[in-house]
């Protein structure tokens, strides 16, 4: 069963390659990850990204955790 997706988060087969984005524009989830993950806050997130508020990297985030909440069978 696929994880409920927040509704800010779209994937649309024609754009950006059926990637998931913010609320249809043309920013990726991995875009605000990326740039979390090279230790920008939230706030330098929000000043690169004029068209994203808070709510926006709090469903990217949730979207990254229940993509990564999965087990793992190690072949014994």
């Amino acid at each position: 069963m696929r994880p409920e997706i927040d509704p800010r988060i779209t994937i649309e087969p024609g754009k950006l390659g059926g990637r998931p984005c913010i609320r249809g524009l043309r920013i990726r989830v991995s875009d605000i990850l990326e740039m979390l993950a090279a230790g920008a806050s939230r706030a330098d997130v929000l000043e690169s990204f004029e068209d994203l508020d808070d709510a926006d990297i709090s469903a990217a985030l949730a979207y990254a955790s229940r993509l990564t909440d999965h087990p793992i069978i190690a072949a014994e």
